[in-house]
């Protein structure tokens, strides 16, 4: 019976370590992916330059492209994320790849005009030896704003 406890209390132990480590890594992806709307709010493609990984892509209402075409956007202000109101937030890490999808309301300015839309954003990160970088960004419009 005590063989039978023991390894049951290492089991939970082992299990609740590596639950705490994905939270953590979850934490870490979700807060990055915070401080990403803040810089391409302000436009500040010195950060999201590195977080952007070289074969990243983007897809919009608009169209799809690569990191240097997302990059010259945000530079040239042709899309201004100026505000990502951030409602619900949902991760899952396999391995070394982190899919987040948050519910935003996002204020931008597109083509000169202020507009408001509801997404639903699929992130995607993917953690190499630098930390994690962007994979994927793609916006899909919802048919109502969230409250």
């Amino acid at each position: 019976m005590k063989k039978i406890f023991s390894k049951l209390l290492v089991i939970i132990l082992f299990a609740n370590y590596s639950f705490a480590q994905n939270t953590a890594a979850e934490e870490e992806v979700i807060q990055l992916s915070k401080q990403k709307w803040q810089w391409m709010a302000d436009k500040n493609v010195d950060q999201l330059t590195p977080l952007f990984d070289d074969k990243s892509v983007f897809v919009h209402m608009g169209g799809s492209w690569g990191k240097t075409q997302e990059i010259n956007v945000i530079k040239s202000g042709g899309i201004h994320y100026k505000k990502a109101d951030i409602h619900e937030v949902s991760i899952n890490i396999i391995n070394n790849t982190a899919i987040l999808l948050s519910k935003i309301t996002l204020l931008a300015v597109v083509g000169g005009n202020e507009v408001i839309n509801p997404f639903i954003v699929t992130e995607v990160y993917i953690k190499g030896n630098n930390g994690w970088k962007l994979g994927s960004l793609s916006f899909t419009k919802t048919l109502t704003p969230e409250k």
